[in-house]
């Protein structure tokens, strides 16, 4: 087994080193040995090495909890789930074990640097109903942002498209005469001097939609590390947070038929917190 994990693994991985120290298990827990025969079709389980991860600044907090749904209100820079270099700073990470609730998983997702409501399922037989709802476009979702003002722009504004994010590109992409995937509805809300906040309703949820939508409006979301240009901005530089606020979500219940509405307890602009 050794000799095929050392085949199957990168050269940077201490296979070795992992061996000895009894870091790779069976399903049953029992640690594999370097000069265990290949078994075919045997899962073989170990916990990568983490980096010290910084934690990010801002409370995350409940706003809603009962026995089918948590509703929580999340800073910028919280990734949603376990991913890349995030994995203890994630929603997911932290809320199972503040409200210990193994099984509590995302039922939508919400890019790392934006802020607001996200909505999780307490259990997996929960998962399918609520789900659902987002995938029939059951639920009406609200946004703000803080971008540039312009006198000259009409609003508000339906902006279709068809959006396209390609697997390794940082941005997504707009594809001219493409069957429309996307659609956001734009209108301004209070003007700021220079800036102003507008809000956000989209019809779909393509990755980077309102991002794109309001950059091909000539407007840029305030704070964008991507659109209109890739910046290199270190991963645990908290200083300039996205100024995207998932702010209302509302929805009936698919399981007792009740009107629910959460609304965000964040205001913008945002301000980087310590």
């Amino acid at each position: 087994m050794g000799v095929w994990l050392r085949h199957r693994l990168p050269a940077v991985v201490d296979v070795a080193g992992m061996l000895t120290d009894e870091r790779f298990v069976y399903d049953d827990l029992r640690p594999v040995r370097a000069d265990d025969p290949y078994r075919p079709h045997t899962f073989v389980w170990f916990h990568r090495d983490l980096r010290d991860e910084v934690p990010v600044p801002g409370g995350l907090h409940v706003v809603h909890r009962d026995d089918r749904i948590v509703v929580v209100d999340k800073p910028p820079f919280l990734s949603t789930i376990p991913r890349g270099r995030h994995v203890q700073e994630s929603v997911v990470v932290r809320m199972r074990t503040e409200l210990d609730l193994p099984e509590l998983s995302p039922l939508h997702r919400l890019d790392r640097v934006t802020s607001g409501l996200l909505m999780l399922a307490t259990e997996r037989r929960w998962r399918g109903p609520y789900q659902s709802l987002f995938e029939r476009r059951a639920v009406t979702k609200t946004y703000r942002a803080v971008a540039p003002w312009r006198a000259d722009l009409e609003l508000p504004v339906t902006v279709r498209d068809h959006l396209r994010k390609v697997r390794g590109n940082w941005q997504a992409e707009v594809v001219p005469g493409a069957p429309v995937n996307a659609e956001t509805l734009v209108e301004v809300e209070t003007r700021l001097g220079e800036t102003a906040i507008y809000r956000l309703s989209p019809r779909t949820g393509r990755t980077h939609q309102l991002r794109v939508h309001l950059h091909g409006l000539g407007i840029p979301i305030v704070g964008d590390p991507l659109y209109p240009d890739v910046l290199d901005v270190d991963v645990d530089d908290f200083s300039r947070p996205l100024q995207l606020l998932a702010s209302e979500v509302a929805f009936t219940d698919p399981v007792d038929g009740t009107e629910r509405r959460f609304v965000s307890r964040r205001r913008l602009p945002l301000v980087a917190e310590d």
